[in-house]
């Protein structure tokens, strides 16, 4: 006769017996269900659900009916990422918005909105998955999905084009601020921006230190849409379109290069170097803020960033090591390497006579 069995409680974490089940939470699991995380991220942002709950609560049915929506599709997706920390769920079905979530709205200072849509779009998750190519050619899966290099296809995609200035502008607009709190410019100083953007590091930088001037230089469509047109920077700065592989303004004191070489190998990063320092006096002090890597594979947040260069483009971040030996061969002599608060780091070199 069998003894009865007391009541189990299907809440109560059960110790294993036998192999690891890779459904239940681990390293193994978020690994596997990473694109499923980023696809529920995804829909909720593209539907504007966080806008939604600035003011408190609201139920899965309110959301619906305010972003158009299916309830019961979207409670499910809400569930998931409350599992996150993004959201909550409270005894009345009620969601709500929690601290880490809060940049996932569009009228907040430091809205990743944008960028959350850029690292989620098709260009990148199409990409992904031919990583596994990647491995075998070394060459970028996006230029196999696309039948194009990134940036071609970004001349050819307006739509596109705009997502990733957005996304771009998202995560820059984040870090600028530290960045720009990371350097101490002498007074006076002419400060060159190469592939700048929509000019957000360079108007920080111009903010902190009224003596300043500035040049913004990159493609025309971009620096057409600057964002320096405003009070405190009035005479102190102007714009300059071109090709940063053949030219870039000279008479800079200071030449910054923020997220670009990353972008490329390391024969087109000499190339963007070569442009900078024909047009550099011996001297004049280049600032490259990127992320620099440990030399070992200690945890590092731009980890993830290196693969998406890898599966996007022919770039890569790099370490302090790998920075010195290319500003080396570029005519830069490294000089110091000043981590900040925010990604990336400031890595100085001066141009030395030939």
């Amino acid at each position: 006769m069998t003894s009865p069995t007391e009541p189990v409680d299907p809440t109560e974490p059960v110790e294993p017996t036998g192999p690891v089940d890779p459904f239940l939470p681990s390293p193994l699991h978020d690994l596997m269900f990473g694109h499923i995380h980023s696809a529920a991220l995804r829909a909720v942002v593209v539907h504007g659900v966080a806008d939604h709950l600035a003011a408190g609560p609201r139920t899965a049915e309110d959301l619906a009916s305010r972003t158009g929506t299916d309830a019961a599709a979207l409670r499910r997706v809400l569930r998931l990422l409350a599992s996150r920390g993004l959201f909550s769920e409270d005894e009345r079905g009620g969601f709500r918005l929690e601290e880490d979530g809060q940049p996932l709205r569009t009228d907040v200072p430091g809205s990743q909105h944008a960028g959350v849509v850029m690292i989620t779009d098709p260009m990148f998750a199409r990409s992904a998955p031919g990583l596994q190519d990647t491995l075998h050619t070394g060459q970028p899966s996006f230029d196999l999905v696309y039948g194009m290099p990134f940036f071609e296809h970004l001349l050819k995609s307006p739509e596109d084009r705009a997502t990733f200035d957005a996304g771009m502008a998202a995560f820059s607009g984040a870090e600028d601020e530290l960045v720009a709190q990371g350097y101490a410019f002498p007074e006076g100083a002419r400060v060159i921006d190469v592939g700048g953007g929509r000019g957000g590091l360079l108007g920080a930088v111009l903010d902190r230190q009224p003596s300043l001037s500035g040049v913004l230089f990159d493609q025309s469509a971009t620096v057409a849409e600057h964002l320096l047109d405003r009070p405190g920077l009035a005479g102190r700065w102007r714009t300059e379109s071109g090709d940063f592989f053949t030219a870039v303004p000279s008479g800079g004191d200071f030449y910054v290069l923020k997220h670009i070489l990353h972008d490329w190998n390391d024969e087109d990063c000499l190339r963007i170097l070569g442009s900078i320092r024909r047009a550099a006096e011996p001297g004049a002090r280049l600032l490259v803020v990127d992320s620099v890597l440990p030399g070992n594979s200690a945890p590092h947040p731009a980890l993830e960033l290196d693969i998406v260069m890898l599966m996007a483009l022919k770039g890569r971040e790099r370490t302090a090591a790998e920075f010195g030996t290319l500003l080396d061969r570029a005519g830069f002599r490294l000089q110091r390497i000043l981590p900040t608060p925010a990604l990336p780091s400031i890595v100085e070199a001066v141009a030395v006579s030939p």
